[in-house]
């Protein structure tokens, strides 16, 4: 595991002339292999990940002095078109950080931990999982940000080995469902298809900044707010060993979102496993509404557990917002807010990718053209 905090680093360019050399661990001449790498060639790997998520992190932030993490020379280097392609991300996160500082938000420093899960050897190609771990600092505009906002994502890498003992790295991307990232470079999440049912239905919300605030009213009764994201902030990075995990069937996010909303007092509901009326979950499985983005939505609108708002930046602690990423009417996203600046921006956490205190502004920033859904709980 490696640990590199960035002080800057905005301009820096990766390049394919000078990136490669030392024999690595496991030789471009060696026999195919299935199995793991040693722990010298396990390091490349981890250093070579490091290097271009550290070079994507720094063109957010706000400064202009400091390093990245090198590629590691003698060993790796970037396929010519690996290489144009992470140039042109860093470029788009450039010019997000631009569509950040328009909403009044920026991050001064970052720190990056990259940790090998696993290699899968055929030949002379590898594929190598690995999961980063990255702390942003919020810059203190207004002065009442959270202190950080974090992110814990997976990611794959192709890599072939080459003539003269070194490797070609060929292509990363992320093994994550839901929203990217904020250090990812073509924001693609997967869409749920929409099924055709005809359930309540929740109204789009604004993303503009609104005029005055929503006081919370409240609802069913007995809510304790304070709980549900205490709950939801000790568990985003490491689960709750209490429940299931759904990373590998469709992501983890409503199942997260209903564990929070449970530990701050809703009562389940038992019935049949696909009715949308019903909410509940026991060791033997969980009801749709448990795991389903628009389950869950049918469910708590039908039960009176939620009411909608009408702009994402009303959304107070223990609020709820999820995403239509591509407006075709069925949402795919899950997540709660919990923090609020006085200044009136939600800051919300949520699994899949795993992510703590990411503002309103910088998912509205990364998927403009998304719609939202947000729901007073």
């Amino acid at each position: 595991m490696r640990s590199t905090t960035l002080r800057s680093a905005v301009g820096t360019v990766l390049t394919v002339a000078t990136a490669a050399v030392l024999l690595p661990a496991v030789p471009a001449t060696a026999a195919p292999r299935t199995g793991g790498v040693d722990q010298a060639t396990a390091e490349t790997f981890s250093r070579t990940a490091d290097a271009l998520l550290t070079q994507r992190t720094a063109a957010l932030l706000d400064t202009r002095s400091g390093r990245i993490a090198p590629l590691p020379r003698k060993q790796v280097r970037l396929s010519a078109g690996l290489a144009r392609s992470e140039n042109a991300g860093v470029a788009t996160l450039r010019a997000r950080k631009q569509r950040l500082a328009a909403l009044g938000e920026a991050y001064t420093a970052a720190d990056t931990k990259v940790t090998v899960d696993g290699t899968r050897l055929t030949g002379r190609r590898a594929t190598v999982e690995v999961t980063e771990s990255t702390t942003l600092t919020y810059k203190k505009i207004r002065g009442d940000e959270p202190g950080t906002t974090g992110f814990k994502a997976r990611h794959e890498l192709d890599f072939t080995a080459v003539p003269g003992g070194t490797w070609e790295l060929t292509g990363i991307r992320s093994k994550d469902d839901g929203p990217g990232a904020i250090n990812a470079p073509a924001l693609r999440a997967a869409a749920v298809a929409d099924d055709g049912n005809t359930m309540p239905s929740a109204p789009p919300a604004s993303t503009s900044r609104p005029l005055r605030a929503a006081p919370r009213k409240q609802l069913t009764g007995g809510y304790d707010y304070a709980a549900m994201a205490a709950y939801t902030e000790k568990y985003w990075r490491n689960y709750n060993p209490e429940y299931r995990k759904f990373n590998a069937d469709g992501g983890d996010c409503t199942n997260f979102l209903s564990q929070a909303l449970k530990a701050g007092g809703w009562k389940p509901e038992g019935g049949a496993t696909s009715d949308y009326r019903k909410w509940w979950y026991d060791a033997g499985g969980q009801s749709d509404s448990w795991l389903g983005v628009n389950e869950w939505s049918w469910y708590a609108l039908n039960s009176k557990r939620v009411t909608s708002l009408s702009n994402v930046y009303q959304m107070d602690i223990g609020d709820v917002m999820q995403m239509d990423f591509d407006g075709d009417g069925s949402k795919d996203h899950s997540m709660m807010t919990t923090y609020r600046s006085s200044y009136g921006v939600p800051y919300l956490t949520y699994h899949s990718t795993n992510t703590y205190r990411k503002s309103v502004a910088s998912i509205i920033a990364s998927y403009p053209d998304a719609v939202y859904y947000a729901y007073r709980t």
